[in-house]
C-alpha cells in the first residue's frame, strides 16, 4: 500500500464545526424523555449558553481572521470565510430547533406538571392588578426610555443584554416623532416573574416573562403616545480579553482595564423576536452594521439561558435527578488527612466522591503548627469559596502562603481580580503566573515539618478547586506525598514564582516543556510494541482533541495495529474507520448527568500499565501557550480503579454518541441480548455501595 499523509485536509474535521456539533448533542439531552423533566429544560439553558460562548469567542475570532484575509483556519482547509458561512446555516438551524423543543415539548410538559408561563392573553384580573402594580413600583423607575431623534442617537447597547425596540405614533410634549424609542432592560430585573399565589390566585409555580410586563405597560412609558409594536432583541459581541505582553506593566491594572471594554466588543450576533417587522429588523441591523447571515428571529425568549431559573425556583423533586450525597473515602473518615496521606494516596473521583477532603486538606494544613507554608494554584473558583477562605486563615495563622492566580481564566477574570484582591490583603503573596501562558494547572503544595525534615503533601487535579462544579463536573484529584512528585511540584511553582531555565523533572511532564512530546513518545512506545507483536493499547479520556501532531501520532498508531479508544465529551477533528489510516480508532462522546471533565491517559506499555492525570487537553494551546502538569497514577489499586473507570466509559451504550468518518455522531443501537448502560449512574451506584 503506498504511504498516505497524514497531513492531506480530509483528514482533519473542521474544530468549530464539531463544536458546534457538540452543542446538539447537549440539545438532545433535553429531547431525552429518560432525564427528568426540569433537569430537560437545564439542558435546554446549557445549549443556549453555550452557544452563547461560541458566539463571542468562537464565531469572534473567525470574524477578525476573516477580516484580516486568513486564507484557512487549519489543517481542514476550510477559510475562515467559509467556516463562518457553514456556522451560520447550521447555527439557525440549531436555534430553530432550540426554540420549537421549548414550545412544542417544553412548555406542554411543563403545564401538565402545573409549571405554567402565562401570556397576556390568559391573565385574571388580579394577575392583571398585581402585575401593574409590580410594573409601577419595581421595574418603571429603574426603566431609561430612550427616543430616537438626531440629538438621540442610537444607543450603545451592552453584550447580551435583554432590549426592546419600540415603534411610536404621535408627537411628543416638544413635538418630536421620530417613531423609534429603545428600552434597555437592567440586568438586576429578573428575567422570569413568579406570581405569588395567595395575592393573584396564581398556581404555586405560574411565571410571566419580563418582556410580557414591558408588551402590557409600554404605553405608560411613552406618554401621551401610542405603542404599535414592542419587540425584544439582543446582541452577541467579542468577549475574548486583549493584553498586550509587550506594552503592559502590571497584568491586574490591565485586565481590570480591558474588564470595562468587554461589554463592548465588537458585534457578532443579532438576536430578534420572530414577530419584528422586517424593516425594523433592517434597521438594527444598520445600526450594528451586520449581514443577514449574523441576524436570529427566534420565537421565545431571546435570552432562553434565564429559563435556567425555574429549576431551581420550583420545588419539585419528582422532576429532577434523585439528590445524592458524594461518598467520603473511607481511610479519611475521622481521620488526620495528612496521616491518612502518608499512609497511602488518595484517588477522590468527583462528584461521586466528595470534594470535601480537599477543602479539609488546606484547612488542616492553615491550622496546624508545623505547616511551614502553602501553595496553590487558582484557575477558577466561587466567590464565597472555602478553599479562598482556607487560604486567607492560612495567611491569617502566619504560615508563608504563595497563590498563583490565573488572571485572564475566560469570563471569570473579574472574580479572580477580587480574589487577588482579598488574599493580598490577608497577607498571601500572590503572582500571576507568566505573561502569555495562562497558568492552568491544577496543584497544592503543602510544606510540614515532621521529625527534623520538610515534608512534602501535594494535591493535583484534573479540574478546578470550585466547590459547585465538583457538584456537577467529572473530575480526578490526587492527594500524595510521594517524594518525586512532590519536588516536581515544587519546580513548578518556583517556575511560576521566579526565574530561571527548565529543571529536570522526576516523574511529572508538565505544557510548556515536556507533556507534548511526551505523549508523543509514549505513543510511538505503543506503536513499538505493536510492531514487535505485542498487544498495543491507548485510551484517552479529554475534554477537546484538537492538535494535529497528536492526531497523526495516533494515525501512525492505528496504522501499526495498536487498538485507540478516544473518549471526546466536544471537539474532536481526528477521523475515526478511515481505511488505511484510522480502522483501529474509536471515539465516543458521553453526555449525561454530570459535565465529562476528566483528562485521563492509558497506555498499556507492553504489560506495564500507565495512566495519567493531566490538567490538559489535548489542544495546541494547552500544550504550548499553557502551563499545565500531567501527573502519573502509580499505586495499583488506584491505577486499577481509573483502568475499571475507563472501560465502563467504553461500556456504555445509553449516553453514547459515537463519531463516523463523516464528522456525524450516532447514538448506538442496542442488540437483543443487551441492557443499557448508563456510566454516571453505574459510578454513583459503586460509590454509593463503597465498590
Amino acid at each position: 500500500m503506498d504511504e498516505i499523509d497524514l497531513k492531506q485536509p480530509e483528514l482533519y474535521i473542521n474544530r468549530e464545526l464539531s463544536l458546534l456539533e457538540f452543542n446538539r448533542r447537549v440539545l438532545e439531552q433535553a429531547k431525552d424523555e429518560r432525564v427528568p423533566l426540569l433537569d430537560r429544560v437545564r439542558f435546554l439553558c446549557i445549549s443556549s449558553t453555550n452557544l452563547d460562548e461560541f458566539f463571542e469567542v468562537r464565531v469572534a475570532g473567525l470574524k477578525q481572521k476573516a477580516g484580516l484575509g486568513a486564507k484557512d483556519s487549519g489543517p481542514d482547509n476550510m477559510s475562515a470565510q467559509e467556516t463562518l458561512k457553514e456556522i451560520s446555516i447550521r447555527a439557525h438551524q440549531l436555534v430553530d430547533e432550540q426554540y420549537r423543543v421549548l414550545n412544542e415539548v417544553m412548555f406542554p410538559l411543563l403545564e401538565q406538571q402545573d409549571i405554567r408561563f402565562i401570556r397576556r392573553d390568559d391573565w385574571t384580573e388580579s394577575q392583571q392588578q398585581w402585575l401593574l402594580n409590580y410594573f409601577n413600583e419595581s421595574l418603571q423607575p429603574v426603566l431609561s426610555p430612550m427616543g430616537l431623534d438626531p440629538a438621540h442617537p442610537f444607543p450603545r447597547i451592552l453584550n447580551k443584554s435583554l432590549n426592546f425596540i419600540v415603534s411610536l405614533t404621535g408627537k411628543d410634549a416638544f413635538g418630536r416623532s421620530s417613531g423609534l424609542a429603545v428600552i434597555s432592560a437592567p440586568r438586576s430585573l429578573p428575567r422570569l416573574i413568579q406570581l405569588p399565589a395567595d395575592e393573584t390566585d396564581s398556581g404555586a409555580n405560574d411565571f410571566v416573562f419580563l418582556s410580557s410586563v414591558m408588551h402590557a405597560h409600554a404605553d405608560s412609558l411613552f406618554y401621551g403616545m401610542k405603542v404599535e409594536g414592542l419587540y425584544q432583541f439582543r446582541v452577541t459581541r467579542n468577549s475574548e480579553l486583549f493584553v498586550d505582553e509587550e506594552e503592559i506593566d502590571d497584568l491586574l491594572r490591565a485586565v481590570e482595564g480591558e474588564l470595562l471594554s468587554r461589554n463592548y466588543g465588537d458585534l457578532v450576533r443579532l438576536e430578534v423576536a420572530h414577530n419584528c417587522p422586517q424593516q425594523l429588523i433592517v434597521f438594527l441591523q444598520e445600526q450594528f452594521s451586520l449581514p443577514v447571515a449574523d441576524v436570529y428571529q427566534v420565537n421565545g425568549p431571546v435570552n432562553m439561558n434565564r429559563l435556567q431559573e425555574v429549576c431551581d425556583l420550583v420545588d419539585r423533586p419528582d422532576l429532577k435527578y434523585p439528590s445524592f450525597t458524594p461518598r467520603l473515602p473511607i481511610q479519611l473518615v475521622g481521620k488526620d488527612i495528612f496521616k491518612a496521606i502518608a499512609k497511602r494516596d488518595v484517588l477522590l473521583h468527583l462528584p461521586f466522591e466528595s470534594f470535601l477532603p480537599v477543602i479539609d486538606f488546606l484547612r488542616q494544613a492553615a491550622e496546624d503548627p508545623n505547616v511551614m507554608a502553602i501553595k496553590q494554584t487558582l484557575y477558577r473558583t466561587g466567590p464565597q469559596s472555602a478553599v479562598v477562605a482556607a487560604l486567607v486563615a492560612a495567611a491569617h495563622a502566619g504560615k508563608e502562603v504563595t497563590v498563583v492566580i490565573e488572571l485572564m481564566a475566560r469570563f471569570d477574570e473579574e472574580a479572580n481580580v477580587a480574589l487577588a484582591t482579598r488574599l493580598q490583603s490577608a497577607g498571601a503573596h500572590v503572582v500571576y503566573g507568566v505573561v502569555g501562558y495562562k497558568t492552568h494547572a491544577k496543584m497544592i503544595l503543602v510544606v510540614r515539618r515532621e521529625a527534623k525534615r520538610l515534608r512534602h503533601y501535594v494535591h493535583l487535579g484534573t479540574g478546578n478547586y470550585h466547590p459547585r462544579t465538583a457538584r456537577i463536573y467529572t473530575d480526578y484529584g490526587l492527594l500524595t506525598c510521594n517524594k518525586k512528585i512532590g519536588e516536581d511540584v515544587q519546580k513548578v511553582f518556583n517556575q511560576l514564582t521566579s526565574l530561571g531555565k527548565v529543571a529536570k523533572f522526576n516523574c511529572l511532564l508538565h505544557s510548556p516543556f515536556t507533556l507534548h512530546t511526551g505523549m508523543i513518545e509514549k505513543i510511538e512506545r505503543e506503536i513499538e510494541h505493536a510492531k514487535d507483536g505485542r498487544a498495543g493499547r491507548i485510551i484517552i479520556k479529554v475534554n477537546a482533541l484538537v492538535d494535529t501532531q497528536l492526531i497523526q501520532a495516533l494515525y501512525r498508531a492505528s496504522q501499526a495495529g495498536v487498538e485507540v479508544d478516544l473518549i471526546v465529551r466536544s471537539m474532536c477533528r481526528l477521523r475515526p474507520g478511515v481505511k488505511g489510516v484510522s480502522e483501529n480508532i474509536r471515539v465516543r462522546s458521553v453526555v449525561g448527568r454530570f459535565l465529562e471533565h476528566t483528562r485521563v491517559f492509558y497506555f498499556a506499555n507492553g504489560g506495564e500499565e500507565e495512566v495519567f492525570g493531566s490538567s490538559a487537553d489535548w489542544m495546541e494551546r494547552n500544550m504550548f501557550s499553557r502551563v499545565e502538569v500531567c501527573f502519573p497514577i502509580e499505586a495499583k489499586a488506584l491505577r486499577e480503579r481509573v483502568i475499571q473507570d475507563l472501560n465502563w466509559y467504553l461500556k456504555d451504550n445509553s449516553q453514547a454518541w459515537l463519531l463516523s468518518a463523516d464528522g456525524s455522531y450516532s447514538v448506538p443501537k442496542l442488540k437483543k441480548y443487551e441492557e443499557p448502560f448508563f456510566v454516571q449512574q453505574a459510578l454513583l451506584e459503586s460509590m454509593a455501595e463503597g465498590l
